[in-house]
C-alpha cells in the first residue's frame, strides 16, 4: 500500500531495486529532485532520531546500508503534517531559487526563543548552468550528470555522518520547541514573498546556548545545478565523545569544497551563535549591512513527549 509522501515530486515508487536517491542526474530537474529529497530525509532523520514523533509517522526506505525512516503524512500525528508543511514551503523557496538557507531551531523556553538547545542549517546555493566544480577532499572535478556515483557517495556520506551525530547527542527536554527560519537571497527575493505555512520572519540578532556552541559540519553535496551544505550547532560538553575529526569546521575537505563559500551572510549568522557569557552587541555592524529577507513560521511547533 502506497504511503503519503512529502510531496508528489520526491515520491519514492516501490521498486525492488528503487533506493532514496535518484542514480543519475542530467539537468536541473533532476537536481532539484535530488536536492529536494535529500534536504527531506535530512530533517526525517533529524526528527525521528531525536524522537520528535511516533514510529507511526515514518515509512522506511534504504539506502545502501542505511535503513532510512522518511515522515509521512500521519493522520493520527499532527505534528508531523505540521514539519511537512515546512518542508513543502521550503521546496517551493527552492523552485523559485530564493531560498539561502533553512534553520531548524529547537529551543525550551517560549519567552525566549534566542535560547536555543541545537541549531540545524541547511544553506543553498545555485547555478545557472552545470559547471565544473571541485567536488572532493583529492578535488577531482566533475561534469553534471558525468560522476553520479560522486553524487550519491556525498550525500550517503552527509546522511551517515546525521546518523551518527544524532545517536551521539544526549536526550532532548521534555518540553522542546521547534522553530524553522528561511533566509533568502535578497537580490532576486520579492519583498512580499512568503512560502506556504510561513510568514515575515525577525532577523535576530543573536541566539544563545547555556554552554560553550560548537559548529560541526555535517556535508556538502553538490550536483553541478545545486549544492547543499548541512551545519549543526549544539554545546560542546553534548558531543564530547564523539569522533570530531569526522565534523571539523575547517578541515581540508571542507575548505576544498567552500572557496568563496562562507560569504558575509553566513559569517554574519555564525557570529549571532554565542555562549550566553560571550554574547556582544552587533547592532553597530549590522546596521551598515543590508539586512536579509526572513520567514518563520506561522506557528511554532510544540512535540508532546512526556
Amino acid at each position: 500500500m502506497a504511503t503519503a509522501q512529502l510531496s508528489h515530486s520526491i515520491r519514492i515508487h516501490k521498486a525492488s531495486k528503487e533506493t532514496v536517491f535518484p542514480s543519475q542526474i542530467t539537468n536541473e530537474h533532476e537536481s532539484l529532485i535530488m536536492v529536494k529529497k535529500l534536504f527531506a530525509t535530512s530533517i526525517s532523520c533529524i526528527t525521528y532520531l531525536r524522537g520528535l514523533f511516533p514510529e507511526s509517522s515514518y515509512g522506511e526506505r534504504h539506502l545502501d546500508d542505511l535503513s532510512l525512516k522518511i515522515l509521512r503524512e500521519d493522520k493520527k500525528c499532527p505534528g508531523s503534517l505540521h514539519i511537512i508543511k515546512w518542508i513543502q514551503g521550503c521546496f517551493d523557496a527552492l523552485e523559485k531559487r530564493y531560498l539561502h538557507m533553512a534553520v531548524l531551531t529547537l529551543y525550551t523556553n517560549p519567552k525566549e526563543p534566542e535560547k536555543v538547545t541545537e541549531i540545524y542549517q541547511f544553506k543553498f546555493k545555485y547555478t545557472k548552468e552545470g559547471a565544473t566544480m571541485d567536488f572532493d577532499s583529492s578535488s577531482t572535478s566533475f561534469e553534471s550528470g558525468t560522476n553520479s556515483k560522486d553524487i550519491k557517495k556525498a550525500s550517503v556520506l552527509l546522511i551517515h555522518k546525521l546518523y551518527i551525530l544524532m545517536q551521539n547527542l544526549g536526550p532532548l527536554p521534555n518540553d522542546v520547541i521547534l522553530t524553522m527560519k528561511l533566509h533568502y537571497y535578497n537580490s532576486v527575493t520579492p519583498h512580499d514573498y512568503q512560502p506556504p505555512g510561513f510568514k515575515e520572519g525577525v532577523n535576530s540578532h543573536f541566539l544563545l546556548f547555556d554552554g560553550e556552541p560548537v559548529n560541526l559540519q555535517v556535508g556538502l553535496v553538490s550536483t553541478g545545478f545545486h549544492s547543499m551544505k548541512v551545519k549543526v550547532t549544539t554545546e560542546a560538553a553534548r558531543v564530547s565523545d564523539l569522533e570530531n575529526n569526522l565534523f571539523q569546521e575547517n578541515n581540508t575537505t571542507e575548505i576544498a569544497h567552500q572557496g568563496l563559500d562562507c560569504d558575509d551572510e553566513e559569517e554574519e549568522y555564525n557570529n549571532q551563535i554565542q555562549g550566553i557569557n560571550f554574547v556582544y552587541s552587533q547592532q553597530s555592524s549590522e546596521s551598515s549591512r543590508k539586512k536579509r529577507k526572513v520567514s518563520e513560521p506561522v506557528k511554532v511547533f510544540i512535540p508532546n513527549r512526556k
